[in-house]
């Protein structure tokens, strides 16, 4: 089967994640039990799910020219994902998402860094790359206007377009009118649903994650549920991830929208046994025997 093309518009982080017994109060030092760089963003996320999903995936955003910059350019050469559309910008620190991790209490602080140079003008210079797309897939940690210039390309071009409405916010009809599908968990969801004039037509655009318990999407009115597989979660950081890198590839080489659906589920239940957004995302070989294993 001919690998299809799927277009990543997004963000490029890298995670730094610290692990500690307790949150430290207010001027206090507490001692931590483990530190670790991870690759992460939501857009890097996705492309690395699309691409081991057996996609041919193009990267578009913009890093730093600092070290985070250099090896997460090199991490994503080494997913065999194009990185024509990637900027390098000098004088801006690349993305980064400081991860505090205790039993009970997890914080992250996110500075966008070089993302928030993901200019409309930076978008429509890839406008040849995201048109010989079989879809091209959309996130919210870049500026809108970008996000909006991408679908338009995308929707001029008859391009299929999915867009993971995270992190949360208003979204204009003139946007979620271009869009195919929205991949919003359920609070996403619910806050889709408040600023949207007609519940029926952003129905047929919704494909729910809610986590073990799978998804959910309307078929003509009707609501169907694509059962989640039950596993033992390590970190579920980048789980929502994985469904949509794999879901769009899935879509792409022509699957039912239910067959896409369980294959994404499949990956995204691989994906939290091992530590990391990318750690655990799994290979469509892995995936596939997965799925044989439980008898789908």
């Amino acid at each position: 089967m001919t690998k299809p093309k799927i277009a990543v518009v997004g963000s490029i982080n890298m995670d730094l994640t610290t692990s500690f017994d307790r949150m430290p109060h207010q001027g206090e030092t507490v001692h931590g039990t483990s530190f670790a760089t991870y690759p992460g963003g939501k857009g890097f996320n996705q492309a690395v799910a699309a691409a081991r999903g057996g996609a041919e995936v193009s990267m578009v955003g913009v890093i730093g020219d600092d070290a985070f910059g250099k090896s997460l350019k090199t991490m994503l050469a080494k997913e065999k994902i194009a990185t024509a559309g990637i900027k390098t910008m000098t004088g801006i620190g690349t993305g980064t998402a400081t991860i505090l991790l205790t039993e009970g209490d997890n914080r992250i602080v996110v500075v966008p860094g070089a993302n928030g140079e993901v200019t409309p003008q930076h978008v429509e210079r890839q406008r040849e790359l995201l048109t010989n797309s079989d879809i091209v897939l959309l996130q919210l940690e870049i500026p809108m206007e970008s996000v909006k210039k991408a679908a338009e390309i995308a929707f001029e071009a008859n391009v299929p377009i999915i867009l993971n409405p995270a992190p949360s916010q208003p979204l204009s009809k003139e946007l979620l009118d271009k869009i195919t599908y929205l991949t919003p968990n359920e609070s996403e969801a619910a806050d889709l649903m408040t600023h949207y004039e007609s519940r029926k037509a952003l129905e047929e655009k919704l494909i729910i994650t809610k986590g073990k318990q799978g998804v959910m999407f309307y078929e003509k009115g009707r609501a169907v549920t694509v059962p989640g597989f039950p596993v033992t979660p390590a970190d579920t950081t980048g789980a929502g991830d994985t469904f949509c890198g794999l879901m769009s590839t899935r879509i792409a080489q022509g699957y039912s929208l239910e067959e896409a659906c369980q294959f994404a589920n499949a990956g995204a239940a691989l994906s939290v046994t091992k530590p990391g957004a990318q750690g655990g995302m799994p290979t469509e070989r892995e995936v596939l025997r997965f799925l044989r294993e439980r008898g789908k």
